[in-house]
């Protein structure tokens, strides 16, 4: 599969306590983990895939490729895809910078079936975690939440994911919910564009320095948030291994009734009363 690159918008809607919206372009690579884009000597800086930016370390003796990551997470929860093939949505480093608030991983098995899919989440701490979920197309799967990724946002409640694989377009909505009813809702889309020299200058023109932006505008809301008065949530630490969450499918009539409006991130001090 060749590459591709998707010019993004994300928007973000926080319910409660405080209506809160923003959105934020910026572009994503989708790619195949055998097969990943080298750039150029000269737009190297502008685009390089990096292992130790996603997932641990594979076993001592192996080589640490993101595929390799990828499989030695799977192999941890006793699944093997090494047969298969694992493609993925994320962010390049740009001028040496990697943030990657959400990653997602489709894992194929050796006859091309879509058997699993990943989503891997990091805050602004560098912490990350992920989630492994069953292949429930334009349906959601719902997974415990086990990551701090925001200043306002503690680590109980569970998300709905709806993640199919895209194709001419992106479409991709994660939602947090806390009492059946959904508190904090983040969309991903965009429109397929062919990945090449010429596209990847166009996007530092559009969307300069991205990840690093993209990390300056998560604070600027959580400040905003801040401003605000919105109590908030100590940081959990991270746990040191991470387990396979229960997963459910959720059917997208009922997904969508509740989802009827267009964080993840970072400490701030609490606030004053």
């Amino acid at each position: 599969m060749p590459p591709s690159m998707y010019r993004t918008r994300t928007t973000h809607l926080r319910r409660a306590p405080v209506h809160h919206y923003f959105e934020h372009r910026a572009y994503s690579w989708f790619v195949d983990l055998d097969n990943l884009p080298r750039m150029p000597r000269g737009l190297r800086t502008f685009a390089r895939f990096e292992a130790r930016d996603h997932f641990s370390g594979p076993p001592a003796g192996v080589e640490d490729t993101l595929r390799n990551r990828v499989d030695a997470y799977l192999a941890e929860r006793g699944v093997d895809m090494r047969d298969g093939t694992v493609t993925a949505l994320l962010q390049a480093r740009v001028l040496g910078y990697a943030f990657n608030p959400m990653s997602i991983y489709w894992c194929h098995d050796a006859a091309g079936v879509l058997r699993h899919v990943i989503v891997e989440m990091q805050n602004t701490h560098g912490d990350r975690h992920a989630y492994l979920l069953p292949p429930t197309g334009d349906a959601a799967a719902a997974v415990k939440k086990s990551l701090y990724v925001s200043p306002f946002n503690g680590v109980d409640g569970y998300y709905l994911v709806r993640a199919p694989e895209p194709q001419e377009s992106l479409d991709v909505t994660i939602s947090l919910h806390r009492e059946h009813l959904p508190a904090l809702i983040t969309t991903l889309r965009g429109t397929r564009r062919r990945a090449g020299a010429a596209e990847v200058l166009r996007m530092q023109l559009v969307a300069p320095a991205a990840p690093l932006m993209g990390a300056v505008w998560t604070r600027l809301q959580d400040l905003t948030l801040w401003a605000r008065r919105v109590p908030v949530i100590g940081r959990t630490p991270v746990a040191g291994s991470e387990r396979i969450e229960p997963t459910l499918t959720v059917d997208r009539a009922e997904f969508r009734q509740t989802h009827s409006g267009p964080s993840f991130f970072a400490p701030l001090p609490p606030r004053s009363r």
